[in-house]
């Protein structure tokens, strides 16, 4: 039989008329029981109501009613601990957040079983995983491309789990990348009030709005479309521009929307896709006499998009404080910004 812990809650004043919205309130805290959590467990035949079974999610409740709650120990997660290294930004007993290193897949998937960051997590976290949907997992809300650096947070309690679930569903976290793209996209680019969905906003913040779907040939790859798909919003703004005269740039980035690669085939929508991306970005050339033979053979060589989750801000899931955690550029991408600023004499 199956271990479990009992929380028992006197329903207080004022409570809500059903029983998952009053139950949802009065829980303790400690309890890591979400209101989703709380409805599957009301559902399963868990839940008494003054020594009766409820199992309906709208019984009515009073103040002073006593209810029991019957939790099964969150059960071992299937997916394998694998003691790899992680740069821990930030933790607490209900989530964490990490610098994501280039190379690393978030979740296992068909492809790759093993060494992504769940992998990782399931090894530090251990036994501070309370339990995610009644399982001790961590809870990913969000993820950032393999070959993408850069902050996430993951939930550890399913509190926090739904908590940060319902912030990215309402697009109320913050979400800033640095990328350095081919050209420069300004405002003053005849080219670019020709390409629909591109407009510019006042100090040269450019807003592209499109729909975002999976290519109908390229099942990898997301495509940009204007009658159909998913909702999606990126605006940009040139931080650095490269290159004498001006062949790329270093630009910031921010998400209205979180759609599955939405940077990368935004700024190839602009024609400015990022240095680097074998899929969206393109291998141009760039011009000896912008940037150099260095600058020229950095950009060729550049493994990768260029591309880096730099800021991440959000309401703690439990105690509603404001948080914001900031990452500096890797290595490579400074180096390749470097390398395009250090431009070689050519006779």
């Amino acid at each position: 039989m199956a271990e479990t812990s009992s929380v028992s809650v006197v329903i207080s004043d004022n409570p809500f008329k059903r029983l998952d919205k009053a139950l949802s309130r009065d829980v303790p805290e400690d309890a890591n029981l979400s209101r989703s959590r709380l409805a599957k467990l009301i559902a399963a035949g868990q839940v008494t109501l003054n020594g009766v079974v409820e199992v309906n999610q709208k019984a009515k409740v009073a103040a002073g009613d006593v209810v029991v709650v019957t939790v099964p120990v969150a059960s071992v997660s299937h997916i394998e601990a694998e003691d790899i290294p992680l740069v821990v930004v930030y933790e607490d007993d209900d989530l964490i957040v990490i610098n994501k290193p280039v190379g690393m897949v978030v979740h296992p998937a068909p492809g790759t079983p093993s060494g992504t960051l769940v992998n990782a997590l399931m090894h530090y976290c251990g036994d501070s995983l309370s339990g995610v949907g009644g399982v001790a997992r961590p809870g990913i809300v969000h993820r950032i491309d393999k070959e993408t650096s850069g902050l996430l947070v993951v939930a550890k309690s399913d509190v926090a789990h739904q908590g940060l679930a319902a912030q990215f569903e309402k697009h109320t976290v913050e979400r800033r990348y640095l990328a350095v793209v081919y050209g420069a996209p300004d405002a003053y680019d005849p080219r670019l009030r020709g390409v629909k969905g591109v407009n510019f906003e006042s100090g040269n913040i450019m807003r592209i709005t499109t729909q975002l779907a999976r290519h109908k040939t390229d099942r990898q790859k997301q495509a940009v479309l204007f009658g159909s798909g998913r909702h999606a919003v990126t605006r940009s703004r040139i931080l650095q521009p490269l290159g004498h005269p001006v062949v790329a740039s270093l630009i910031e980035c921010w998400l209205e929307t979180g759609r599955t690669h939405q940077i990368r085939v935004h700024m190839a929508h602009a024609g400015h896709g990022l240095i680097g991306d074998p899929t969206y970005g393109g291998r141009r050339k760039l011009s000896v006499k912008a940037v150099g033979e260095a600058g020229q053979a950095a950009a060729r060589a550049f493994p990768r998009q260029a591309l880096h989750a730099a800021t991440l801000g959000f309401k703690h899931p439990v105690s509603g404080e404001d948080m914001q955690f900031e990452a500096q550029m890797p290595e490579d991408m400074a180096k390749l910004i470097s390398d395009l600023t250090q431009k070689s004499t050519v006779a």
